[in-house]
């Protein structure tokens, strides 16, 4: 017998023993190798929106190739309510569900949880992966270009239709406090606006670079401490609601405050820093 065949004699009886060894030890109770293959096939459990799809892995899964976004459309494409929406219209033009919906992550954890460095990344990646030589018609491209030019901040553009291997210019890195939360590289490039326009508070007075200020973790600011009280530049950061500019401020706001002199942009006069709503000598009142 060749030393070939000899080789291929003793690897056939190796594999042999190995899958008799697997099947015997499979049926023992607190199997170690059981559970290499559980936790191989299962990486972990779903969350509660897709649990009674614990035993469908197809319905997302396609062999070989893993998460396709095709299986996630089929549930979520007709989400008028996702689409519609200001703020997660932009879905409309990402390509890949999983760079921002994560599972297997246990069922205490949404796969809707947001993650701004994911969005950040998902929407570069469909730039920088989009095959060479594609012209502007390609609806890969464009799709791209259009979710980065929603995403990225004000002088950070997405490159042209067809140059999908041109490299994204970083944005400048904001001037923040040394307690600031720091947003990532990748959110540091988004355009805060591009989803959160209808619900700046500011009415746009403070710009769009929202980083300056709030951390993708939180909107809120911990450390915000307001102008002094005596201050009498409130119009820097605060407009007028529309009622300010009807007769209803002269009728009733003004009159109500007791200063029926007040222009709209003396502020001071009536409000109080504790409560936009906190009218000086009146108490709380909401009457905009």
């Amino acid at each position: 017998m060749s030393s070939l065949k000899l080789c291929l004699a003793l690897l056939g009886a190796i594999v042999i023993v190995i899958a008799v060894g697997i099947g015997v030890d499979w049926n023992r109770s607190e199997s170690w190798s059981r559970g290499v293959w559980q936790q191989a096939v299962t990486p972990g459990s779903l969350s509660q929106s897709h649990a009674f799809l614990a035993d469908q892995c197809v319905a997302c899964h396609t062999a070989v190739k893993g998460v396709e976004s095709p299986l996630c459309v089929t549930c979520h494409a007709d989400n008028a309510a996702l689409l519609q929406r200001q703020p997660t219209a932009f879905h409309a033009d990402v390509q890949v569900c999983s760079g921002c919906h994560v599972e297997h992550q246990g069922t205490k954890r949404m796969p809707t949880t947001m993650d701004h460095s994911l969005l950040a990344e998902a929407g570069h990646e469909l730039l920088r992966t989009a095959r060479p030589g594609l012209q502007s018609s390609s609806a890969d491209v464009d799709a791209a270009t259009q979710l980065l030019n929603r995403l990225s901040r004000s002088g950070v553009q997405a490159a042209a239709p067809g140059a999908a291997s041109a490299e994204v210019r970083q944005a400048s890195a904001p001037q923040l406090s040394a307690n600031h939360p720091r947003p990532s590289t990748g959110e540091s490039m988004l355009n805060c606006v591009g989803c959160h326009a209808t619900k700046d508070r500011h009415q746009g007075l403070l710009g769009t670079d929202c980083v300056q200020c709030h951390a993708t973790t939180q909107w809120t600011l911990a450390r915000f401490v307001h102008p002094s009280p005596r201050s009498t530049e409130c119009s820097q950061c605060h407009k007028e609601p529309p009622s300010h500019n009807m007769m209803h401020f002269s009728m009733m706001s003004a009159r109500i405050a007791g200063q029926p002199e007040a222009k709209v942009n003396q502020c001071f006069l009536c409000h109080q820093t504790t409560n936009w709503n906190d009218i000086k000598g009146v108490d709380r009142v909401k009457h905009h």
